[in-house]
């Protein structure tokens, strides 16, 4: 602090005209300027304070200044009534404190790219006559740094006729291109106060649910960009096992913060800015303000550099998370507004998206919760279609991943009908049906698609597990969902005309959608069918398939499994009938029955490992009768 006081002694030697009486500084605004104030935490909490008080004393000082800001966290005397002949609000993205002048027509809001916002600002398209800023002190050398907030304020800066900064020791110094010279600024007002603070939401059960499914998505080496709010918060603490992440993100937020103090962001492998987190404005407590201050591997960059597609696709494996208030069944999505009513704004999501898009490995993450309560109950987030008057923030081939608390849908590359299917998986139970019926009216699925309402259809989660075979194959086994119909088709397809009559015992090769339907939507009181797949975070590949079918007289079940040709004699047939073993031993069924051309030793050789086998032949066919064995291999979940 002593060597700050010195240092602004000498700047005030060498620049008195620069601190002036706040009623001098505030003399320059002049009525019908265009007034810009920085952007949420960096906000100038005492000179817009002050500026009121200003207003309150001068009424009549200026007429129609209009204030661009990205986003306001703190004080906002421009929303107030009282103060609508002096100010007109205009905000690039909507906060809580704005929403409701802006859907009352008191404010404006302005739609764009954030990306494009200094371009507006360096064409004059929108003219800063004044900007209100606030800084860290200067050094030696005379430069401040914008700290927390340089995004869109560097541009402003550059651009203004006049600028007002508020220097307060609490602004950290950080990195970066965030640095302006004394002699650029106008006036300078020293405040020494907290700054503004945006202490994260405790995340719920549900947000952790989704940033589980999140963090099997994410890989080691990744770059990632993330939002604000509590479900980010949950996905970032997912990330804990991660290695050597890379960040290049627009906010910089605690739960980032935090995954580098352990270690898991290091940027190493990043081949832009390597070594560094790379963002352009800072939301968060004290303790992240102390962690970037004078950190050299934190970099502030322009939002027209970190939110530029271009820049974000230079990044190998690129990950974009980001949320959204609804999408609807085609994949469109909203993160703007509900319907009609001006929400948050455009922002910098679909800059992230598009970017990740073109990166070399990169991905895009949509992640919200399935429901969301509003005056008339729970409603479903994912929608039949967009409300009327919504706006498509992402379009159908901005998103790859869709997730909610109740899984992941892979949407790139899927046709209406599949992402359909995809999204109704993972939407809440209760509104699944009615976005199946929904979805016949449309035409977007199959007239006659069957489905199972409540807990019988539901996906049993639980009964995912991953093994590895003798031979070294990662599987795993999970149960099949409705949306798995395009896997399955491909699986059976691939199949050759032996393991086909093997399995089916008929020489049918067809498998049309009516056929396909019994596999997929199923009944699970009722049966059970296993996908063994060889993970990919992209296209799940079956290797093979095992289901039984309970008997309820007998308390039985009728079991058959398949293995892709090219994946037999690997172990996966053992392991999955292993699997089915246990599931039913857990039902508390009693046995198997079976049926087994007689050419197929390889299938009666499995049964004849795992069970006691009584079998008939007629016709070319084994009729098994099966019994647990008193010593069946364990089965670890």
């Amino acid at each position: 602090m002593e060597r700050y006081v010195a240092i602004f002694e000498e700047i005030k030697k060498s620049y008195p005209d620069k601190f002036a009486t706040e009623e001098k500084v505030f003399e320059s605004i002049r009525r019908g300027d265009h007034l810009f104030v920085s952007t949420g935490c960096g906000e100038p909490q005492y000179l817009i304070a002050a500026l009121a008080e200003y207003i309150d004393a001068h009424p009549k000082a200026f007429f129609d200044t209009e204030v661009f800001q990205v986003w306001t966290l703190g004080v906002a005397p421009y929303d107030e009534d009282k103060f609508k002949r002096q100010f007109r609000h205009n905000s690039f993205f909507i906060g809580d404190n704005t929403r409701d002048a802006v859907n009352a027509g008191l404010a404006d809001y302005t739609p764009i790219f954030l990306s494009q916002v200094p371009e507006l600002f360096y064409r004059r398209y929108i003219p800063i006559d004044v900007a209100l800023i606030q800084t860290s002190p200067p050094d030696n050398n005379g430069f401040m740094s914008l700290g927390v907030s340089v995004d869109i304020s560097k541009a402003a800066v550059e651009n203004a006729k006049v600028v007002i900064t508020q220097v307060n020791p609490r602004m950290p110094r950080v990195h970066g291109d965030t640095f302006i010279h004394v002699r650029d600024v106008d006036f300078i007002v020293y405040h020494d106060e907290p700054l503004l603070e945006y202490k994260p939401m405790v995340s719920d059960e549900l947000a952790r649910e989704i940033g589980k499914y999140v963090a099997r998505i994410v890989e080691d080496g990744d770059t990632i960009q993330i939002g604000y709010g509590s479900l980010p918060n949950a996905i970032l603490a997912n990330l804990e096992d991660k290695k050597h992440l890379g960040v290049h993100t627009e906010l910089l937020s605690d739960g980032i913060v935090d995954l580098i103090k352990k270690g898991v962001v290091d940027n190493s492998w990043k081949i832009v800015n390597r070594g560094k987190t790379v963002a352009t404005f800072c939301m968060g407590t004290e303790a992240i303000y102390e962690f970037i201050n004078d950190n050299p591997s934190i970099e502030f960059r322009p939002i027209d550099y970190t939110n530029n597609p271009l820049n974000i696709a230079r990044n190998n494996k690129m990950v974009a998370i980001n949320a959204a208030l609804q999408i609807d069944l085609t994949g469109q999505a909203t993160a703007e507004s509900l319907g009609k009513v001006f929400y948050s704004g455009v922002g910098g999501q679909a800059d992230f998206m598009r970017g990740a898009v073109l990166s070399p490995g990169g991905k895009t993450i949509l992640a919200l919760p399935s429901t969301a309560t509003t005056g008339e109950g729970e409603v479903s987030r994912i929608l039949p279609s967009i409300l009327e008057g919504a706006g498509v923030t992402l379009t159908r081939g901005d998103i790859h991943y869709v997730v909610t608390e109740y899984g992941i849908a892979y949407l790139h590359g899927k046709n209406i009908r599949e992402r359909a299917m995809e999204l109704t998986s993972i939407a809440h139970p209760k509104f699944r049906p009615w976005l199946i019926e929904e979805a016949k009216k449309l035409n977007l699925i199959y007239a006659d698609q069957a489905f199972i309402p409540g807990e019988a259809g539901e996906y049993p989660e639980e009964l995912e597990v991953y093994r590895t075979t003798k031979d070294g194959v990662e599987v795993l086994f999970r149960p099949v969902k409705i949306s798995d119909e395009p896997i399955v088709k491909d699986f059976f397809y691939s199949l050759s005309d032996q393991s086909l009559y093997r399995r089916f015992i008929s020489r049918r090769q067809d498998m049309p959608h009516e056929r396909l339907q019994e596999y997929v939507v199923i009944d699970f009181t009722k049966e059970l069918v296993i996908l063994a797949v060889i993970p990919d975070t992209e296209k799940d590949v079956i290797a093979g398939i095992g289901q039984y079918t309970i008997d309820q007289e007998n308390h039985t079940a009728d079991i058959a499994f398949v293995v892709k040709d090219e994946f037999q004699d690997r172990g996966i047939g053992t392991e999955l009938l292993s699997y089915l073993i246990q599931q039913a031993m857990r039902q508390g069924l009693l046995g198997f029955t079976a049926e087994v051309v007689v050419e197929n030793r390889p299938m009666l050789h499995v049964f004849e490992k795992l069970l006691d086998v009584k079998k008939t032949v007629d016709s070319g066919v084994y009729y098994l009768k099966m019994d647990y064995r008193a010593s069946e291999p364990s089965v670890k979940l």
